[in-house]
């Protein structure tokens, strides 16, 4: 039931999607771009160019598009941190680069495609101000303009949903009920994540296709158990009744995914109480007595607590 990394599954499950990716750009692009850009040429590519040891904090999306009458790629950049990264332009410049390299390598060709970098941020720090890459370079700015010539910058789009208004979210019915989520799933007040989900799930009968709907329900629902900490077993029974009540189409695969989810809290609990009587030294006997737990998961514990 818990996700292995279920930021980037909600994220590539929604973006994934090339019809959510095409309500996105067509609601959050600037006018600049929209008058170069066919987003009906829109398709999504396989390939990912976040390195391994960031894939807890970084997920990707390219795009292949026409721009300006020629191929050219947009590369969505995820960040999964509740707080703004400060050398994400430089992580850009790497990912581009590879997908640069990449394309060169296997068509053989050197003309480099246009490739529009987007960063898609949630956390619960507002980020400043959009940087670019000569921001991080100590002098840059009081170089004369002769001379920057010289040296790589460029910006990026950047969209943080954090501090959006229910009115500022824009987008067909899958769209606003991911940025609702995400938006909220940080805030330590259980209560205002409770009410996003309860207000994103009237989105769902605006989904046409019913099969899809109740998809992008399970999907919700599972990053929502799996990443939202402060829910307790109270939000989840509220949530279950909303459903009933707005989407009960959904209704019977979302109580298997809370009783799993229940299932979890209560064996997390039980695992605390094992700490805390390690701790003060009770035997393993006592603590399968008080816990329910089994010697093996005790002995695992123990290890955890007392290396």
């Amino acid at each position: 039931m818990k996700l292995q990394n279920p930021h980037d599954t909600f994220f590539k499950e929604t973006f994934g999607d090339a019809e959510v990716a095409k309500d996105f750009l067509n609601h959050y692009l600037p006018n600049s771009l929209m008058d170069v850009v066919d987003l009906h040429s829109l398709e999504p590519q396989k390939d990912s160019f976040v390195d391994k040891n960031l894939d807890e904090s970084f997920s990707d999306l390219l795009f292949k598009a026409v721009i300006q009458g020629e191929e050219g790629y947009f590369y969505f950049l995820f960040e999964h941190k509740s707080y703004p990264s400060k050398g994400i332009a430089l992580q850009l410049l790497k990912y581009m680069i590879a997908i640069w390299e990449a394309k060169t390598q296997k068509e053989n060709n050197w003309e480099l495609p246009i490739i529009i970098p987007l960063v898609i941020y949630h956390g619960r720090d507002n980020w400043q101000k959009v940087k670019k890459l000569g921001d991080m370079m100590k002098g840059y700015d009081h170089l004369p303009e002769e001379v920057q010539v010289y040296v790589p910058n460029f910006a990026y789009l950047l969209y943080d949903f954090s501090p959006h208004s229910d009115e500022e979210i824009k987008g067909e019915a899958i769209l606003k009920i991911y940025q609702m989520v995400v938006r909220e799933i940080f805030n330590p007040n259980n209560q205002e994540l409770v009410q996003s989900i309860m207000k994103a799930l009237t989105f769902l009968r605006e989904i046409k296709n019913k099969e899809k709907g109740i998809d992008y329900l399970e999907t919700m629902m599972r990053y929502v158990f799996s990443t939202g900490k402060n829910l307790t077993e109270e939000d989840a029974q509220q949530v279950m009744k909303q459903i009933e009540t707005t989407y009960p189409e959904g209704s019977e695969v979302i109580v298997t995914l809370a009783e799993r989810y229940m299932e979890k809290g209560m064996e997390k609990g039980k695992m605390e109480v094992a700490k805390n009587l390690i701790v003060k030294g009770l035997s393993t006997k006592d603590i399968i007595e008080v816990t329910g737990l089994e010697e093996k998961e005790i002995n695992k514990i123990k290890k955890q607590v007392l290396q």
